[in-house]
């Protein structure tokens, strides 16, 4: 886990944007998908990192790695 990875979870009915162990969300935002692009451009304006996404029923459902950062798996990402 690294200090520039984000995460996009559920947030009452809307989704936000956070750090690991942050009381507060980066953002908040009506659908997964905005969430998702603001977290890409936080982790890449970091230096990179990861992006994690929770599902509706809150089990992480994917993630993904925004150069630069180190993907050790980028070989099998197929979704992005």
């Amino acid at each position: 886990m690294s200090d520039n990875d984000r995460y996009v979870v559920k947030h009452g009915t809307d989704w936000a944007v956070k750090k690991a162990h942050s009381e507060r969300a980066s953002g908040v935002f009506s659908t997964q998908a905005e969430a998702e692009r603001r977290a890409k451009e936080i982790v890449s304006g970091l230096g990179g990192g990861e992006v994690r996404l929770q599902g509706n029923n809150g089990r992480w459902r994917d993630s993904d790695t925004v150069a630069p950062g180190n993907d050790p798996r980028s070989s099998k990402d197929s979704k992005h």
